[in-house]
């Protein structure tokens, strides 16, 4: 049996940040880092300096992407600084992680475009006063080639190939180029140039992030601790969140979408996303996991609970409450809001109605639409839509509330 290592002792306060910090994290390394740094940064008189790379992408963010955006507010609710690294020179390269093949890599000025709608977006999680933002170009981009190489003696190939993503593409004899061995290098200079007391990452990033320790303990430098965190399944309950397969909660969505998404949720993943993606304490999650446990009424408003808190992170506890509302409206007590949005129906007469779902956001594909209808989750003005039945008059269709599961409703016109 590996033996855990012991934390250090921590005063009463550091001790409760340390349970909140370490809530939800699937790996702290090494183990009693978090609490080293806590204690560093009291001895200090300082803000710990807590780093995450970033890499704009110009889409909406999802709960999936906010899972360490979360982690990061919190320990900025506690005092601590947020260091963005914006990866203007790691961008050009691309990010291996994870990946199957070689990355295709963004322009210097693609990193830029991108960063406008993602910061707006970033700032609706983070608390700006507590940020500060950089961009890795400003030294990557100056550094020699034998700067670089002073870097690279300090990190082995051996070492790059125990990689899962590496050892895959190695035994499946697919390229990998030298480009994407020298990203976690340069990820770990970051940590270098902004003197990072903790880096933070999903689990597919812990290599790069302790490359970044080797490097700036070469450097003279306390080395940095790692904590990660571990990717959220999608409202599905099994796969990992993502547009592809239509099982994501975006955080731009309006209230009523959002609540009514995760009140599709299975009751198996509540007390994931109550601990992943709300501002609950670990002992409230604690105890509404229990709720979910025990079944019955108690699970269900465990599970509101849960919804409420999330949605009031992204759009204020009125309309957390508002958005519940309407949710016992139309699902509980089948009533057809007034303010259902409006979506114009395509030409045609009958009118396939996965594809009428599928444009009016509804569904993410065609096929999905099918299952839902097969499912019995489509409703015409309350109505569910018998199985099998695709087709239908259009004007059967014209003015009438179509609804899929707990998804957004639009009235046809």
């Amino acid at each position: 049996m590996t033996q855990q290592t012991p934390l250090p002792e921590l005063p009463p306060d550091l001790r409760e940040a340390h349970e909140i910090l370490a809530s939800g994290a699937a790996q702290i390394l090494p183990a009693d880092g978090l609490a080293e740094r806590l204690l560093a940064a009291r001895r200090e008189d300082r803000p710990l300096r807590v780093k995450l790379g970033i890499d704009p992408s110009g889409s909406d963010l999802t709960l999936g992407h906010a899972v360490v955006l979360r982690k990061l507010r919190q320990f900025q609710d506690l005092g601590h600084t947020a260091i963005l690294v914006v990866g203007g020179f790691t961008g050009q390269v691309g990010d291996p992680s994870g990946r199957t093949a070689t990355r295709v890599a963004q322009t210097a000025e693609d990193v830029i475009a991108n960063s406008r709608t993602y910061f707006d977006q970033l700032m609706r999680i983070l608390d700006p006063e507590r940020a500060e933002v950089v961009n890795n170009a400003d030294w990557l981009g100056s550094m020699s080639l034998a700067d670089i190489l002073g870097y690279t003696r300090q990190v082995t190939v051996a070492q790059l190939l125990e990689r899962d993503d590496f050892a895959r593409r190695f035994a499946g004899k697919q390229p990998i180029s030298l480009s994407e061995f020298i990203y976690p290098l340069l990820q770990g200079i970051d940590s270098v140039e902004i003197h990072a007391d903790l880096e933070l990452g999903g689990t597919d990033q812990t290599f790069n992030n302790l490359v970044g320790r080797e490097l700036q303990r070469s450097r003279g430098q306390a080395p940095q601790a790692v904590l990660t965190v571990p990717l959220l399944v999608g409202t599905d309950g099994v796969e990992k969140m993502g547009k592809s397969l239509g099982n994501y909660i975006a955080i731009s969505e309006p209230a009523a979408e959002q609540f009514g998404k995760l009140m599709s949720i299975p009751d198996s993943v509540v007390g994931l996303y109550a601990r992943l993606c709300t501002a609950l304490h670990p002992r409230e999650v604690d105890a509404l996991e229990a709720d979910v446990a025990a079944g019955g009424g108690a699970a269900n408003r465990a599970k509101r609970r849960m919804a409420r808190e999330v949605v009031a992170l992204y759009h204020g506890a009125d309309a957390a409450t508002a958005a519940e509302e309407r949710f016992d409206a139309v699902f509980k007590r089948k009533e057809i809001p007034t303010d259902v949005p409006e979506f114009a129906l395509p030409d045609g007469d009958p009118l396939h109605l996965p594809a009428v779902l599928t444009a009016g956001g509804l569904a993410p594909s065609s096929s999905a639409a099918r299952r839902d209808i097969d499912a019995g989750a489509v409703r015409i003005d309350g109505v569910v839509v018998a199985p099998k039945n695709y087709d239908h008059a259009r004007a059967a269709l014209t003015g009438v509330v179509l609804s899929s599961g707990k998804r957004r409703l639009v009235r046809l016109v």
